[in-house]
């Protein structure tokens, strides 16, 4: 049983930063593809950040490159997403979703929310201007 377990959401100020955490338990998930997701009221489920447990390769949408960046601890088996700059229209519940599967299919898949197979209960960032 996969279990994601997000931390690190929070009040900020615009400019500020933030670092979410994803805890990951239950399998071994060298072979797996990670991301973050989030969702703000009223709107579609929207990919942020990607990236191979093995290898590390990283996949970004273009809304967040340069400002955020994701990263994983193998040894705690925890993914990362560091928030840098944050803007009022970052403000969203943030998911973290695994993918067993993780073909090299391109941002096409890593963007889709059901390509993903696992999510986590979700973590409110709120951005204030």
């Amino acid at each position: 049983q996969v279990q994601l377990v997000e931390s690190g959401g929070g009040l900020v100020q615009a400019g500020g930063s933030l670092r979410l955490s994803c805890a990951a338990s239950g399998r071994t998930f060298s072979r797996y593809l990670m991301g973050w997701f989030r969702q703000a009221p009223g709107k579609e489920r929207e990919f942020i950040a990607g990236i191979r447990w093995t290898g590390g390769s990283t996949y970004y949408a273009d809304s967040v490159k340069g400002r955020f960046a994701i990263s994983r601890d193998n040894a705690k088996n925890t993914v990362y997403l560091q928030m840098n700059s944050l803007k009022p229209e970052d403000t969203a519940v943030y998911y973290c979703a695994a993918d067993p599967q993780a073909p090299y299919s391109g941002m096409s898949y890593y963007r889709r929310p059901n390509s993903y197979d696992y999510w986590g209960q979700g973590t409110q960032v709120t951005v204030s201007s």
